[in-house]
């Protein structure tokens, strides 16, 4: 009997008093942090006034999102949405969307080493190929871990909307939605070229343009990057660098205007990533904390990792109302060059074979919507958009087990044979969606929103043993599990505009994550495909969005409270690196969340993002698992008990004839408790990760020197619960430079 190690992505919960009256106790640099802010504010505008001659004009500037896939001013939307425009995501240096952890309120996101984020808001984390947080880049749903862009390029915004959006974002959107919209071409012909370098080899080159080909008619859109990087572990093995990577990705439009009123737009997008080494695990986070960025594994290769994703979309607007459809296909295709290590230590003990061709291991998915919505005009009492959305998917995996000469220790009765594992899905669905806002007057608007989903999935698996050089040996023939599925999910808000730039809002909506079938797995003691449930969800949310002090301090805050039903406990099936789901348990999460901006005089601007979370499980007994323990009380994983970003920036013209500016900017990063098992004894104890970045600028060119973790803080921000933990990024520093044209 092979020895199996166990992952389980989810934590029991404890309840505890939660009065509505007040609402939950703030931290109390949160309240300190608050008071300072206003008394600085106070104290600058009194100065202002008292002096005509400091006197401004200055204010936050206006932020346009499309959280409800219609444009509007962000403190008019009764949704937590943080929003990164295309200059904060520069001087953030958002490379990829792991970047975001922290940034946004109760937002955290981490990955093992192979570049798959696991995200999670606001206790609902991704625990499986069908992520809790659900991206959208460019209005295409990136439908699964595999088939997403991780790396941001030529980036116009990102939107974090916050809490369940399944009515209008569908499948998988349960804790909330990373929106990414990209530089479109115009009218305008503009572009860019960027070159970051910086320690451990760090090599980024990235350019684009846009430009009219017939003005008015024929748009065209090409940006790209190159990135290359040593790698941050050592291998003790052969003292080689572990973790070296190489990446080349690609962004192309091309927009048609074929009427004043119908347009066609072309996008195409790729990534190429190589990694030579995907899992820099440590044994335990002891191990990883003592012994930092070091690793001891006999088996590396190159890991090939090609996602690419073409949409075609047309618009026709007429005079009351907007027609779209988006086509969009995604693939990607993921192997080891050569067997990769599965015990991530010196022994020869088992490793993990997927090269068998393109045919195998190439997620395709194929994806559909059409949309009809209102013209929004400020004499209408009602606003409405409607839709239909559908998708293929074909996943055909083929992953085999070598077990080499010291598969012994493993529990293997033999060693120097492969037991290959076969599992073909094919799988769709198609919703239904619609939402409505009614203006009942001037200060009170009602939302109503429902989604039908229903899904069909069907998976075929077989099993085969290989000796040494032998021919195989079948050990389990073809076998079809099939599970279909379905979910509604309504949505309510009511919002009153209480004063000018003051809004309050009241919602309620469900959430639902998808159910499946597990795949086939090494042990014989696992029921073979295996069918699991949706998990849903029910959030309440009170939120506030305000603007003082004539545009110059923005604060957004919200309570919100969610139960989760029917929760999806993945177990990690070792060695083969396969998941099997079942239902089990509920969880409540709730929490607090305060987004504070401001500006300070002329030069200076403050922000501060901190969030609140209690995610635990209510109820959870896995009948043996954690030593036979009710693990009902325990906290959920991946879920830091809090988030907080403090950013300050500085700047000013040193000369105004040269046009030549300075910019200083620091950040502050705080991450609260965060554990990785559902026993809570695989913990990260609170660290800070400080950030800083000074630029200068004159006209279109811009010098900045940045430094990332200053402090060189040693943290895990990943671990699974059999042990193996990932370090997050050492201390980086290097110069980036960047002309726009």
């Amino acid at each position: 009997m092979l020895k199996k190690l166990l992952l389980k992505y989810a934590v029991p919960i404890r309840s505890y008093t939660f009065d509505l009256m007040i609402g939950f106790r703030m931290h109390t640099i949160m309240r300190l942090g608050i008071m300072t802010l206003l008394a600085l504010l106070s104290a600058k505008q009194l100065s202002a006034q008292n002096n005509p001659d400091t006197l401004t004009t200055r204010q936050l500037e206006q932020v346009t999102v499309t959280a409800q896939k219609q444009t509007e001013n962000l403190q008019d939307v009764p949704v937590s949405v943080t929003s990164f425009g295309a200059m904060e995501i520069q001087n953030l240096r958002l490379w990829n969307n792991e970047g975001l952890s922290g940034f946004a309120p109760n937002l955290y996101a981490a990955h093992s080493g192979d570049g798959r984020t696991v995200m999670g808001i606001r206790g609902i984390a991704t625990t499986s190929y069908d992520p809790a947080v659900v991206t959208y880049i460019d209005g295409v749903l990136q439908f699964g871990l595999d088939t997403y862009f991780n790396t941001l390029l030529d980036v116009e915004r990102i939107e974090v909307l916050r809490g369940p959006q399944g009515t209008l974002y569908g499948r998988n959107a349960m804790g909330g939605v990373i929106n990414i919209i990209t530089q479109q071409p115009t009218n305008t012909t503009k572009g860019f070229v960027g070159v970051d370098i910086g320690n451990y080899g760090l090599q980024r080159y990235s350019a684009g343009i846009k430009t009219p080909l017939v003005k008015d008619k024929l748009f065209l859109g090409v940006s790209g990057l190159w990135e290359n990087h040593d790698g941050f572990f050592t291998n003790d093995f052969d003292g080689s660098k572990f973790d070296r990577r190489r990446a080349l990705m690609g962004n192309y439009y091309l927009r048609y205007l074929a009427t004043n009123r119908l347009a066609f737009t072309l996008n195409l997008k790729h990534n190429n990533n190589r990694n030579f080494g995907a899992f820099p695990l440590a044994g335990s986070i002891e191990q990883a904390l003592e012994n930092p960025f070091r690793v001891n594994q006999n088996a590396v290769t190159r890991m090939v990792d090609d996602v690419f994703n073409v949409s075609l979309s047309a618009e026709y607007t007429a005079e009351n109302y907007t027609l779209t459809s988006q086509t969009a296909f995604q693939s990607n295709y993921r192997i080891y060059e050569e067997p990769i290590d599965g015990d991530f230590s010196p022994l020869d003990i088992v490793s993990i074979v997927n090269n068998f061709g393109r045919e195998w291991n190439r997620v395709k998915v194929w994806t559909q919507e059409i949309r009809l919505a209102s013209v929004r005009k400020p004499e209408t009492k009602i606003s409405w958009h409607t839709g239909v959305f559908g998708f293929l998917q074909d996943d055909p995996v083929r992953q085999g087990i070598y077990f080499g000469e010291n598969a012994d220790l493993f529990g293997s009765p033999f060693t120097d044979f492969t037991q290959i594992t076969t599992n073909v899905g094919n799988n769709y669905g198609m919703a239904w969606f619609g939402q409505g806002t009614y203006h009942l007057d001037p200060k009170w608007d009602v939302t109503f929103g429902l989604r039908f989903d229903y899904e069909s999935r069907e998976l075929t698996a077989n099993q085969e043993v290989i000796f040494g050089s032998n021919p195989p040996i079948l050990t389990q023939g073809d076998t079809t599990g099939k599970a279909s599925f379905n979910a509604f999910s309504p949505k309510v808000i009511l919002s009153r505009n209480l004063a000018e730039n003051r809004l309050l809002f009241l919602s309620y909506s469900r959430g639902f994550r998808a159910g499946g079938i597990t795949q086939l797995s090494s042990d014989p003691g696992e029921i073979p495909l295996l069918g699991f449930d949706p998990e849903f969800s029910d959030n309440f949310e009170l939120g506030f969005k305000s603007d003082w002090m004539d545009n110059r301090l923005r604060w957004n805050a919200s309570l919100f409270y969610t139960l989760v039903s029917d929760v999806q406990v993945p177990i990690l099936i070792l060695p083969d690196a396969i998941v099997v789901t079942t239902n089990e348990g509920s969880l409540i999460s709730k929490g607090v969340e305060s987004e504070l901006t401001g500006l300070i005089g002329k030069k200076t601007m403050l922000s501060w993002n901190v969030g609140f979370t209690d995610a635990r499980f209510t109820n959870l007994n896995l009948g043996g698992e954690g030593n036979g323990e009710d693990l009902s009380g325990n906290r959920q994983l991946f879920t830091p008990d809090f988030t907080s970003s403090l950013i300050a920036q500085y700047q000013t013209d040193i000369s105004s004839e040269k046009n030549l500016s300075l910019i200083a900017r620091a950040e502050w990063i705080w991450i609260g408790n965060t554990y990785y098992d559902l026993a809570n004894t695989l913990k990260q104890d609170p660290y800070h990760l400080v950030n800083s970045r000074i630029a200068l600028r004159k006209d279109k060119l811009e010098l900045a020197l940045w430094a990332r973790n200053m402090l060189d803080t040693k943290y895990v921000n990943f671990a699974y619960n059999f042990g193996a933990a990932h370090l997050g990024n050492p201390a980086t520093f290097g110069l980036s430079a960047r002309f726009d044209f």
